[in-house]
């Protein structure tokens, strides 16, 4: 299995290399609270003419390690991984948690991206008390709580209870250390300064950041495009792959032209 080693971290990831030409910048999809690689859709995972590392953040899924309680940790976790792999530019994707990592990565290291695709996060990521709380007091039963509200109303039941079952398989400590952090980040403020072309992707159903922060952040960022999505909830990725992917090859077709984000 791959893994990244760097420091005192060993970060697993998936690969998926099919640029042929070595020539576009890769993806690196970064998941969100609680997550791990397979909360990306597999039409993204394995887009065609491009390389795209899908990795597994500290304390999740495969990867060894404690989680963080502050975005900056995960942070430099993809800073490590990019140096690891020896990956001079690439486009990250972050999903919820893994898009206020992208927006923290932009502020610090933006000479290593070439783009940005920030799927339902926000500049500020408030975490409900019912949440935060309770996954102190009792892990599986927000857990599901937390299944109920991050999949819109077109969901199947099968989908709803893989998310589940894999939130359940994951450490406590790590999944309430992801929220902790989410409830700490702030950076509004900072928006006007990251010139990072960016493309923002929300469901319309989506109830654990809803369109208002993406619409925010596509008003405050200076080169930022949104896209909504009908009907889709906070895992858009996996309620509706085909339009997360499409938007994502748009918007790595467009990088290069100055028209992205006017």
């Amino acid at each position: 299995m791959p893994y990244a080693a760097f420091d005192s971290q060993r970060l697993y990831y998936r690969l998926s290399a099919n640029d042929l030409s070595g020539r576009q910048p890769p993806l690196v999809l970064v998941h969100g609270a609680g997550g791990t690689h397979m909360h990306w859709p597999a039409h993204l995972r394995r887009l065609p003419d491009r390389n795209v590392y899908a990795l597994d953040l500290p304390g999740h899924g495969k990867s060894a390690g404690a989680g963080c309680t502050a975005i900056a940790g995960y942070r430099d976790a993809v800073y490590g991984f990019l140096q690891a792999l020896g990956l001079e530019q690439a486009v990250l994707v972050g999903h919820s948690m893994g898009g206020a990592i992208t927006l923290d990565f932009a502020l610090h290291y933006p000479q290593r991206l070439a783009g940005m695709v920030l799927v339902g996060t926000g500049a500020r990521l408030r975490v409900a008390p019912t949440i935060l709380d309770g996954l102190r007091a009792d892990f599986a039963a927000t857990a599901r709580t937390i299944a109920d509200w991050v999949h819109g109303p077109r969901v199947s039941a099968q989908t709803k209870r893989l998310y589940l079952q894999r939130l359940l398989e994951a450490v406590p400590e790590v999944v309430y250390g992801d929220f902790y952090a989410c409830d700490h980040f702030d950076i509004r403020s900072d928006l006007p300064r990251i010139a990072t072309p960016a493309l923002v992707i929300c469901g319309t159903a989506d109830i654990m950041t809803p369109p208002r922060y993406s619409e925010y952040l596509a008003a405050n960022l200076p080169s930022a495009r949104l896209v909504l999505v009908p009907d889709a909830g906070h895992m858009v990725g996996l309620e509706a792959p085909e339009a997360l992917t499409d938007a994502v090859v748009e918007f790595l077709g467009a990088l290069q032209s100055p028209a992205v984000g006017s």
